[in-house]
C-alpha cells in the first residue's frame, strides 16, 4: 500500500493527566490500554508512528519515543517536535487519551488532506473542534515553533489561524472521537459505546 509510506502518525503522550490521576495513555479500557486501541486504529493507515514523550512508561510499547522540544508547553509544542522530526509530507497528529478512535475516521482525514488546499485537516460537530484527531503538513513546523517561542500556547487558535478544513462528524459518531480525561468521562464512555 502507497498509502503507508506516504505519512507517519504521532501520538502526543506528554500531558499532565493531573484529572485522570494516573498516565492516560496506559489507562485500561475495554481490557486494553488506550494505547493499544489507538495504534489498532493507525496500523492500517501507517507503519510509521512514534510517541511524543520520554516517559519511560511507554518504553513497553518498542516504538520510537521523540521528546518534546519545548518542555511544558502544551500540545502546541508537541505538534512542533512531531513537524521537527518528521520527514513525511503528511502527518496524523493524535492524542493518547482517544481509546474508541477508529481507523475509518484516519483514512476519511488522509483522503481529504490530499483533496485540499489546506494544511491541516481536522473533525468538528460545528461547536468543537478536534486538533488532536488532525493531519498536518510538514510545512507548519516552523509556524508552530514561532507559536510556541510567542508562548501562543492555546491550540485552537494557532489551527484556526491556517484555516484548517473542517470535516463534519455525524452525532451518531461522536463518541468515536471523545477524548477522556477523567473516569467519569471514562465510565460515560463505556456505556455509550456497549
Amino acid at each position: 500500500m502507497r498509502l503507508k509510506s506516504e505519512i507517519a502518525a504521532y501520538i502526543l503522550c506528554g500531558g499532565k493527566s493531573s484529572r485522570m490521576g494516573q498516565e492516560k495513555g496506559l489507562v485500561a479500557w475495554k481490557g486494553k490500554s488506550f494505547l493499544t486501541w489507538i495504534l489498532e486504529a493507525i496500523a492500517p493507515v501507517t507503519g510509521e508512528i512514534f510517541l511524543v514523550t520520554q516517559n519511560e512508561k511507554y518504553q513497553s510499547f518498542q516504538l520510537p519515543m521523540v521528546a518534546d522540544s519545548y518542555e511544558n508547553k502544551g500540545p502546541v509544542s508537541g505538534i512542533y517536535s512531531a513537524l521537527h522530526h518528521s520527514k513525511s509530507e503528511w502527518n496524523l497528529i493524535l492524542s493518547c487519551d482517544i481509546p474508541a478512535i477508529q481507523s475509518s475516521f484516519l483514512l476519511d482525514l488522509i483522503a481529504a488532506a490530499k483533496e485540499n488546499e489546506s494544511p491541516i485537516v481536522l473533525y468538528s460537530d460545528g461547536i468543537h473542534d478536534y486538533p488532536l484527531i488532525a493531519i498536518y503538513h510538514k510545512s507548519l513546523e516552523t509556524e508552530f515553533e514561532k507559536a510556541v517561542l510567542k508562548n501562543r500556547l492555546k491550540l485552537c487558535d494557532v489551527v484556526n489561524s491556517f484555516f484548517p478544513k473542517k470535516l463534519r462528524i455525524d452525532p451518531e459518531n461522536q463518541n468515536y472521537l471523545a477524548n477522556v480525561n477523567s473516569l467519569k468521562e471514562l465510565e460515560k464512555l463505556t456505556l455509550q459505546t456497549y
